[in-house]
């Protein structure tokens, strides 16, 4: 997340879907998440090009027109590139954040970041958020599924999208009540069981380092490295070939 230089991002999107490959996470599983994070991606590049046009000439510093487009609005080069690191940004770290909320116990988690000095109610907090997702993910399905059950069309080519939109928005409501009174529940039960009364916790999950969670410990360092010191040739955060 520290560097824009294309050769490293390009290498850890080689190295992502590698990752995801070896996970064997199906991709089925996942979908949702990939077509919204692509969706995202798309939309906030063309927005970038919209709004800020040449900001890759102010980043590089250097100007190479390609063709006119449209007005005072001209293709250049330094954009295309600078969008381009935008893109493999994406690339790199969408898979991975997806694999780890698709293949990390949330408890497991928790007691990791406990052990290495994190409040534990900071770490139950996370814990919380990662069992969060799935289950807003089935509440949804089940009231998409009652809602269809009384009459409310959520996929029919037939309707207009706009129609579509607002069935799927009269969902909102019932998905944020049922998420209120699950919170009410979760509160309530971690206040009767005395939660954060005392300084430390003892971990029902807690896992002792392997051999694997070490060497990925010292491929994180090693990335981590590798931004620092391209930032430190580049001389700053973007590798500039137009130098």
């Amino acid at each position: 997340m520290i560097t824009f230089d294309t050769r490293l991002l390009a290498a850890l999107t080689v190295l992502a879907v590698v990752v995801m490959i070896v996970s064997k996470v199906r991709i089925s599983d996942v979908k949702v998440l990939f077509w919204f994070s692509f969706v995202f991606m798309i939309l906030n590049t063309f927005l970038i090009f919209v709004f800020s046009p040449e900001h890759g000439v102010t980043v590089y510093g250097t100007r190479h027109e390609i063709c006119h487009l449209v007005w005072k609005v001209y293709l250049v080069k330094e954009q295309l590139f600078y969008l381009l690191n935008i893109v493999l940004k994406y690339t790199s770290t969408i898979p991975v954040v997806i694999l780890f909320v698709s293949t990390t116990d949330p408890s497991e988690f928790a007691s990791s970041l406990n052990r290495i000095g994190v409040s534990y109610k900071i770490a139950y907090s996370v814990s919380l958020a990662l069992r969060y997702i799935p289950d807003i993910q089935r509440e949804y399905h089940d009231i998409s599924i009652a809602q269809q059950a009384r009459g409310l069309e959520m996929a029919s080519r037939k309707q207009s999208f706009l129609k579509r939109l607002k069935n799927a928005a009269s969902m909102l409501f019932p998905l944020i009540i049922s998420s209120m009174n699950r919170i009410e529940v979760i509160a309530n039960a971690m206040e009767l069981r005395g939660f954060g009364k005392d300084k430390k916790r003892t971990w029902y999950s807690a896992r002792p380092f392997r051999a694997a969670d070490i060497f990925s410990v010292v491929v994180c360092v090693l990335m981590l490295a590798a931004s620092i010191v391209l930032g430190i040739i580049n001389g700053g955060r973007y590798f500039n070939p137009f130098v």
